[in-house]
């Protein structure tokens, strides 16, 4: 059987790293924001190009406080596309705001610029941008239309660490860049935790605060805070794999490779241009029989998943509060199927899948 994703398998390559970090946190007795928490911060801060970096408890916390720091009056609206996640829009529900669903571009995936300023309103005060299955959205676009207009712009980079858009790294473009690493994530923990990063160190220091029940100084608050820190054993995790994030996304690329070559034409790949350096996070393809597809690969062992089956706006939590129609959203749950293209799988499975795919 071919997994889709083998945690334990891809695990395997920095284990001795891991322990000895894990033993180093043992023997100092300091597992709250240490050392290894401000290293992680400092060194994926510079991986990305520069800026300031805010460990904490998870990808969606990253987005909540985001937001949060604007303070927007309840009931602001927040632009976010209509096929995302559904964590990008809770985040805006936490915050008492207002998501406004824009379509995606049906050859990336991501929001369309295009369809944005026919979204803005009196009441939109920020473009939630989500950086889907590892590809970098046209930020120069979003970027212009939120200066036109006055516009805060939060990067949800949950899938795209090392994602490039004309050769800058995703998280760098706009106010907030927001990072999950969730286990399955190309810079994955070993459990949960998420960052916010930002070129504003004065945002950070504040974020920083926030994430620690509001204190600068322990038992002095400043903020009413919460309780969001990346854990410090996480993130000794994190440094191990970070020095060698530039491997695993280039290994993810030559399967990706593999897949845009072998593929027939009866699959519809990822868009490739000069201006998108991907790092598929999730390889998607889409096909009008995915369901069919999905059952038989796995009767030839072969496993897949499915990012996402059910749209936002389907959603049963969000019933009756995200109106509108989505078509394009629709065609893209309907139809869109992840293949295997995980650190841990070799190019020779790649290439049996392709071929597997190519009798159906």
């Amino acid at each position: 059987m071919i997994p889709y994703e083998d945690l334990y398998q891809l695990n395997q390559t920095f284990m001795d790293d891991y322990r000895k970090s894990f033993d180093d946190s043992m023997d100092k007795g300091w597992y709250i924001l240490g050392n290894k928490v401000s290293t992680f911060e400092n060194e994926f801060a510079a991986y990305c190009g520069g800026g300031h970096c805010a460990g904490l408890a998870s990808g969606l916390d990253a987005l909540v406080l985001a937001l949060r720091y604007f303070n927007f009056p309840e009931g602001a609206e927040v632009i976010v596309p209509s096929n995302a996640y559904i964590a990008t829009i809770l985040a805006v529900y936490h915050n008492g705001l207002v998501p406004v669903l824009v379509e995606p571009d049906i050859s990336t995936y991501n929001i369309d610029p295009a369809k944005i300023p026919q979204a803005i309103t009196s009441k939109t005060r920020a473009i939630m941008v989500v950086h889907l299955y590892g590809k970098c959205c046209d930020m120069e676009q979003v970027l212009q239309i939120a200066g036109a207009h006055g516009l805060k712009v939060i990067e949800d980079c949950a899938q795209a660490h090392g994602a490039t858009f004309k050769g800058k790294k995703a998280g760098t473009f706009g106010d907030f860049g927001a990072f999950s690493f969730y286990p399955t994530k190309n810079l994955g923990a070993l459990g949960d935790g998420g960052a916010l990063l930002s070129a504003d160190e004065d945002k950070i220091a504040e974020i920083k605060a926030v994430r620690n029940y509001g204190s600068r100084e322990k038992y002095h608050n400043d903020y009413i805070g919460i309780n969001s820190r990346l854990d410090e054993i996480q993130a000794g995790f994190l440094s191990v794999k970070l020095s060698r994030l530039q491997e695993i996304n280039a290994h993810k690329r030559k399967l990706a490779a593999i897949y845009d070559q072998e593929l027939n034409t009866n699959f519809i790949r990822p868009a490739v241009h000069s201006d998108y350096g991907d790092v598929y996070h999730i390889y998607a393809v889409r096909h009008p029989e995915r369901d069919r597809l999905r059952e038989y690969l796995l009767r030839n062992n072969i496993r897949t998943e499915v990012h996402y089956p059910v749209p936002p706006h389907r959603q049963k939590a969000l019933k009756n509060k995200l109106g509108g129609a989505y078509p394009i959203s629709e065609t893209i749950h309907r139809t869109i199927l992840s293949l295997p293209v995980s650190y841990c799988h070799t190019q020779e499975q790649v290439a049996h899948v392709a071929a597997v795919m190519n009798a159906f």
